[in-house]
């Protein structure tokens, strides 16, 4: 029982000093629990040298990239951005598994009045069991969603330059 609040204080501790935007960080934490059904795991920055993040699809910045592990044991990653909405940008989370495959996604923050539904689970499903070697295509092999055209597109881009900019850190072993 001690054991379990000592690694529930830790693991908190360092999603705290994981750099994440306040209004985010306790949603990360609640998803990475949920989806991995552990409590004791620990969010470690993945730093990427910094003339490889200049070459990458997706924006790479201080703090975005975590490993998820419990003890020295990789559960997987996290990786948190920002996409186009119409008007505005929303933050979103895509969990992968230690073999870089797609776990879970979700839209953490939506500022936009219309378009919502992007953060549905239903929706977002689309992208769980998604590797570095799927291609994503808009209307094809992701759902449209009347209304939310802009956010969705902006979705599927991100997770399609999140794929290919993970092929590319698993080829240097980065990741």
């Amino acid at each position: 029982m001690i054991f379990k609040q000592i690694s529930l204080i830790l693991s908190i501790f360092f999603l705290f000093a994981s750099g994440l935007p306040k209004s985010i960080e306790k949603k990360v934490y609640k998803e990475i629990k949920e989806v991995f059904n552990e409590d004791g795991f620990v969010l470690n920055q993945k730093f990427i040298p910094e003339d490889l993040v200049q070459t990458l699809p997706s924006t790479f910045d201080a703090g975005n990239l975590f490993e998820i592990k419990n003890d020295d044991l990789l559960l997987g990653y996290a990786y948190v951005a920002k996409a186009a909405s119409k008007t505005d940008t929303f933050d979103y989370l895509v969990l992968l598994d230690s073999d870089l495959i797609i776990v879970n996604t979700k839209v953490l923050i939506y500022r936009e009045n219309y378009g919502g539904e992007i953060g549905s689970k239903r929706w977002l499903s689309q992208f769980q069991g998604k590797t570095q070697n799927d291609e994503l295509h808009y209307g094809n092999n992701i759902a449209a969603i009347s209304g939310a055209t802009i956010s969705v597109r902006s979705m599927t881009n991100a997770i399609n330059n999140l794929l290919k900019s993970i092929k590319i850190l698993h080829e240097k072993n980065i990741i």
